[in-house]
């Protein structure tokens, strides 16, 4: 431990963020990284405690904190300090084969459960592990690997989001020979077109993939396996396949009419048509325009600040659970999940242009008011649940509406591709599989990430690809020595 009085004598500090009155005008990152003096001060406050919580990723209260991939944060927070930045990214990457993913876009389930958390300030995991994997491409420390020893196996990947590249980057390292399949036109998935580039900047993504072409790995874009190639020839053609297509079956509300009006479009198409154009506006864009998003949550709020950028004229969310509190109550103690209300940086950003939060909390939307089959309004009502049943009230209320974004979650994967070949899928539409297992009842089929455990985070996709990559491995070679 190398400063053992780190976190008295040093104060919480996180990254910086670009001023509203700049950022709005743009789409490059918000985060403004610290330099190596301040990231040394933030890793001496690491306790190095004798039970990491940080890494633990345990379930308490129905909710997991502490990182699912057990990064082994106390080793590199030290190193970190001491200057030793190599070896921090050694013990970083040892674990984590993506950090400068998770290190932008995660919502750092480490620090929630660091113990500096119980009664002060957690220690800037995340900030840390974003300026380590920075310092790294930046230093030439992190570079294509050598593969000595190639197999004769072959491994198709059937998507390229977080757990796909996982997957593949593992089984690569290991020496099999790996393609994946992708049939947007750019690898990624929704790191790629899903996530903005305010908090995951699109050459962050091409840096990795074509290190990871460099090291062997085989894209093949634009092909949707299913249409352009079936799932069967992938079988004949490669030893295991692995399906990581993601949760991308939207839900879309029972409101008579909203499949049919125009001014409708579900939040992942709003996000991925808005990134393929930038610096140009899609053909449904927020310019001019009174915006409501059906959703609170992340996604919801990536979509209000990509409206902001695009000059609407308005922007509301509608939220159907209620407000949590600014603090924990006494049931939530540390090191659960704080479940209390947060600010991100869409909500900040509509504060500063429009003076108020967007997000409109205990509301569900009842119905769409149409003039010639166009949106103009909405109408919402108060919603509430008692013994776990909703309880909307009959009052009404309406809101301008010129577009109206989707983004109240996912319903599971797109079943028509497991279905193809006979794939059993579980009651919440996704692939099943035999307990703590990847593998589907396909001969040779393994499937990971959202399509495996549903719509979850990054990092959890990351984890399942590293251990669906695992049981791949030996289930062709008989044994691994994967970690």
């Amino acid at each position: 431990m190398g400063k053992p009085d780190g976190f008295l004598l040093y104060q919480r500090n996180e990254d910086g963020e670009r001023a509203c009155d700049e950022r709005i005008h743009d789409y490059d990152e918000i985060r403004v990284s610290s330099g190596p003096e301040e990231r040394r001060k933030q890793a001496a406050r690491c306790m190095n405690c004798g039970v990491p919580y940080c890494q633990s990723a345990i379930r308490l209260n129905g909710m997991v904190t502490g990182c699912p991939l057990h990064n082994l944060i106390p080793e590199w927070n030290d190193h970190i300090y001491r200057g030793h930045d190599e070896h921090a990214l050694h013990r970083l990457l040892k674990i984590n084969p993506f950090p400068e993913f998770t290190g932008r876009v995660c919502p750092a389930l480490c620090e929630k459960a660091c113990i500096n958390g119980c009664d002060g300030d957690p220690v800037t995991i995340r900030d840390n592990e974003r300026w380590l994997a920075e310092t790294g491409f930046a230093e030439n420390l992190i570079r294509p690997a050598e593969i000595p020893v190639r197999s004769d196996k072959k491994v198709a990947v059937v998507g390229s989001g977080p757990a796909g590249l996982a997957a593949a980057y593992r089984l690569n390292i290991r020496g099999h020979h790996v393609t994946v399949y992708e049939r947007d036109e750019k690898p990624g998935g929704l790191l790629m077109f899903g996530i903005p580039n305010m908090k995951l900047d699109k050459k962050v993504i091409q840096r990795r993939t074509d290190l990871m072409s460099k090291e062997g790995v085989t894209f093949i874009t634009n092909t949707a396996v299913g249409r352009d190639i079936s799932l069967e020839q992938l079988q004949e053609e490669y030893d295991a396949v692995i399906l990581a297509c993601g949760a991308r079956q939207a839900r879309m509300p029972a409101v008579e009419g909203i499949e049919q009006t125009d001014g409708v479009i579900m939040a992942v198409d709003y996000l991925s048509e808005t990134t393929r154009h930038i610096p140009d506006l899609p053909e449904v864009n927020a310019a001019g325009k009174h915006v409501v998003i059906l959703g609170g949550g992340d996604t919801g709020n990536d979509c209000a600040a990509t409206a902001i950028r695009q000059q609407c004229a308005s922007v509301t969310q509608i939220e159907m659970m209620p407000s949590p509190p600014r603090e924990r109550n006494e049931d939530n103690p540390w090191p659960e999940w704080p479940r209390v209300l947060k600010t991100d940086y869409g909500q900040e950003e509509a504060i500063h242009v429009f003076g108020h939060d967007p997000r409109i909390f205990s509301r569900t939307l009842t119905s769409l008011i149409r003039e010639e089959g166009s949106l103009k309004a909405v109408e919402i009502a108060d919603i509430h649940f008692e013994e776990g049943r909703a309880v909307i009230s009959d009052e009404r209320e309406t809101v301008p509406c010129d577009l109206l974004i989707i983004a109240a979650g996912f319903t599971g994967c797109e079943a028509e591709l497991p279905l193809s070949l006979g794939i059993n899928l579980t009651k919440r539409n996704t692939v099943a599989t035999e307990e703590n297992s990847f593998r589907t009842n396909a001969a040779g089929i393994f499937v990971c990430g959202d399509m495996h455990r549903g719509a979850s985070l990054v990092v959890w996709a990351i984890r399942e690809g590293l251990e669906c990559a695992r049981e791949v491995d030996e289930w062709m070679m008989g044994y691994t020595n994967l970690i």
